[in-house]
């Protein structure tokens, strides 16, 4: 049996688990220790566990609910338990004399593992043990195994397993353990509803707290209404009484009213009146909403967005004839481009952008003047530019990927000839390196990883607008071709999705192009066609989100006056091969990068939510208007 499977076994105890007044006040008084910076193995000195194996100056006995008995030394049984060294010392009973002897009623094989960590510091945890483990380590105060405890759950913590994980984690004032387990499950809670068999078993006090939570990442609030669904269905006698105020927890500004009217027609809701009319009130509220497009109000919580999981940088690019330094933020959930404050101060476009490790490093570029071999590195979370070490060689027109916490730049032009050579970024160490080049010289192509390997795709290599494509095996530092792209292309977008690449716009040498091929590299001999994008664009740029291929900005060709940049927003649905419409941004720009940075601690700060709760919405509502 595997470690998730194990660990789903962890007593589920909701809201009917019971503990004595006594611990229930002890725990109380009792501060969080179980996941402190410092936790972890310590290395105790060797002669203790010398002394305890070879029964010398042993002071005390301790022994296990079955009677064994274990020679101690008192002192080193204290220092790291807080009850031990009060019982020893008679802390309480401070007339009578000191206690050398100890009974427990913890197991042997646990008893012998509380001591074992006493003597060196080294605690074995696994999905057999760390139940009890925990919990005799908090009734006893070995604060070290309780973090050691901790840290082993936080690891294993999975869709399947984090509501078990979460309330055992309550039972034992396992408080920062509790706020991780409360964070994963918003954060995951699509992969909970279909993995976890204790989703059913939530308390209704347990799925308000988490329905009506503004970082629950749903990309839509049918999602929600599953999750009721799914709730209410596992005992609808009993738990039909809560399915108005659980409606009530949806966010209803990003349903439609076709979505809505397959709401109504769930039986328990035809059969509840007052739900009935709640969902016939909404529609008609979203239609008046629709048809007149009021400003959002953070206080009108049916129409009040939730907090992206994914925060959106769009970096730079080409704008009103010239580099720019302008950031947006794409707010998913509420389809609204901000504007940011926190911009570099060298404008630069044609540059690489990718996120690691909650860093949005900015690769190279051009401001005009000068080609760039520098690496900038922006802190989402301290709002803070950084310089980091300068490439080998300067490079616009760059393609960036990044894999396995290495990033990767890829030909480009240094201002003189395009380039097939690449190098490699190790963050640790904050270095570049060289590795093996490419087969051909390209700038303005475009990468991805797709399973561990690196493609690349069109381009120009001074001359000519490539087809061409190839492949970098990391394992072997090796290039190789892949099939020829169906069309030319330079200034497009490559992107990994679904285990399949796609070749999206870009220009052929006389026109923009809204083309798009797909190839998968398990299963294809070729490039196939896929539908075409609305809008014509090259040098624009492109991200998945949510399941979908968004593009964004980029160079549009016009009848009269040639080419233009544009701020249209257009994604990709792969279930049903079609384009659709986002928000455009606030700024047109081409040459342009994109990355996505998930789960920052500060999101907020960079959502559409965020921005209401500080009245600071307005020039982005009537950019949006406009």
């Amino acid at each position: 049996m595997d470690v998730s499977s194990k660990l789903r076994k962890i007593t589920y105890y909701g809201t009917s688990g019971k503990c004595s007044k006594i611990t229930r006040r002890r725990r109380k008084l009792k501060r969080c220790v179980c996941l402190l910076p410092q936790s972890g193995e310590l290395e105790f000195p060797r002669v203790w566990e010398e002394l305890r194996n070879n029964n010398q100056l042993c002071d005390g006995v301790v022994r296990s609910t079955s009677g064994r008995e274990f020679r101690i030394h008192r002192a080193i049984l204290s220092a790291v338990s807080p009850y031990f060294k009060a019982l020893f010392t008679n802390s309480i009973n401070r007339d009578k004399e000191e206690n050398t002897e100890a009974n427990t009623n913890i197991p042997t094989p646990i008893l012998e593992t509380l001591l074992n960590y006493a003597y060196s510091g080294k605690c074995f945890v696994d999905e057999e043990n760390v139940e009890s483990l925990l919990k005799f380590a908090d009734q006893y105060e070995v604060m070290g195994v309780v973090q050691l405890c901790c840290k082993f759950l936080l690891d294993e913590m999975c869709p399947a397993n984090c509501l078990g994980i979460l309330h055992f984690a309550g039972q034992y004032f396992c408080t920062k353990l509790m706020e991780r387990g409360k964070l994963y499950v918003r954060q995951n809670f699509v992969d909970l509803l279909t993995e976890s068999s204790e989703f059913v078993n939530l308390a209704v006090t347990e799925l308000l707290e988490i329905l009506k939570d503004d970082d629950l990442n749903v990309k839509s609030e049918e999602i929600v209404f599953e999750a009721i669904k799914k709730w209410v269905n596992y005992m609808p006698i009993k738990r039909k009484v809560y399915l108005l105020e659980l409606l009530k927890c949806m966010r209803l500004h990003n349903l439609e009213t076709k979505q809505m009217s397959k709401m109504t027609k769930w039986s328990l809701i035809q059969k509840d009146p007052e739900c009935k009319q709640y969902l016939v009130e909404s529609q008609q509220l979203l239609r008046q909403f629709l048809l007149d497009n009021p400003a959002i109000s953070e206080d009108n919580y049916s129409f009040r967005p939730r907090i992206p999981y994914e925060i959106l940088f769009a970096v730079g690019g080409w704008s009103a004839g010239s580099p720019t330094n302008f950031i947006e933020i794409y707010d998913i959930r509420a389809d609204r481009w901000l504007l940011s404050t926190d911009t570099d101060s060298v404008p630069r476009a044609y540059h690489g952008l990718c996120s690691l490790r909650g860093l949005v490093y900015m690769v190279g570029g051009f401001d005009g003047n000068e080609y760039f071999n520098t690496m900038r590195c922006f802190n989402p979370v301290t709002h803070e530019w950084s310089e980091c070490a300068c490439m080998y060689y300067p490079r616009c027109y760059v393609s960036v990927v990044m894999h396995d916490e290495r990033i990767y730049a890829m030909g480009g032009y240094n201002g003189r000839i395009r380039m097939n050579t690449v190098e490699r970024y190790n963050p640790d160490k904050n270095q570049w390196e060289l590795i093996a080049p490419m087969l051909k010289q390209r700038s303005d192509a475009s990468a991805a990883v797709l399973n561990s390997k690196i493609y690349i795709a069109g381009g120009f290599n001074g001359q000519d607008v490539m087809c061409s494509a190839e492949m970098f095996d990391i394992g072997t530092n090796q290039w190789s071709y892949i099939p020829y792209m169906n069309s030319v292309r330079s200034g497009v977008s490559l992107v990994a999705f679904r285990n399949a690449l796609y070749a999206i716009g870009g220009f052929n040498g006389y026109t923009r192009l809204t083309s798009a091929e797909r190839y998968s590299p398990d299963s294809d001999t070729k490039w196939s066609e896929i539908t075409e994008m609305m809008t014509p664009r090259s040098n624009f740029a492109t991200i998945t989100m949510d399941d979908y291929i968004y593009i964004i900005g980029g160079f549009n060709d016009l009848l009269v006056s040639g080419s233009t940049t544009i701020n249209y927003v257009e994604y990709y649905d792969p279930d049903s091969n079609e384009w659709l419409v986002a928000s455009s941004m606030n700024l047109n720009r081409s040459a342009l990068s994109v990355c996505v940075v998930s789960g920052l601690p500060n999101s907020r700060e960079y959502s559409f939510l965020g921005r209401l709760s500080n009245g600071d919405t307005e020039k982005e509502t009537e950019s949006r208007e406009g």
